[in-house]
């Protein structure tokens, strides 16, 4: 199976799909799981933290089992997106919040 060139697939108006746009928007759905951001289908906001920590328990596992395979923009996006969404988390889940 042959693929697409990279600049066919940016004339047609797909999206490309690679690891970091996998990992911003497994990072973009966590988000919209906590209320960070508005579901983009109806623009509201509401807040499933059980969700948001699947997510953010699926990117730990990315990490753990892509160690030595990313380059180190790949390894600093998911290191920053993974701290910023664990304390995001830490902070939903305390008291009075």
């Amino acid at each position: 199976m042959s693929e697409e060139p990279k600049e066919t697939i940016k004339q047609s108006g797909e999206l490309q799909m690679d690891f970091s746009a996998f990992i911003l928007s497994l990072n973009a759905s966590c988000m919209i799981h906590m209320g960070e951001i508005p579901d983009p289908v109806d623009m509201t906001r509401s807040v499933n933290l059980p969700a948001a920590k699947h997510t953010i328990e699926i990117l730990e596992i990315i990490e753990d089992k892509s160690q030595g395979n990313l380059d180190e923009n790949e390894k600093k996006l998911l290191e920053d997106i993974l701290y910023n969404l664990r304390m995001k988390y830490v902070q939903h889940t305390q008291p009075g919040k």
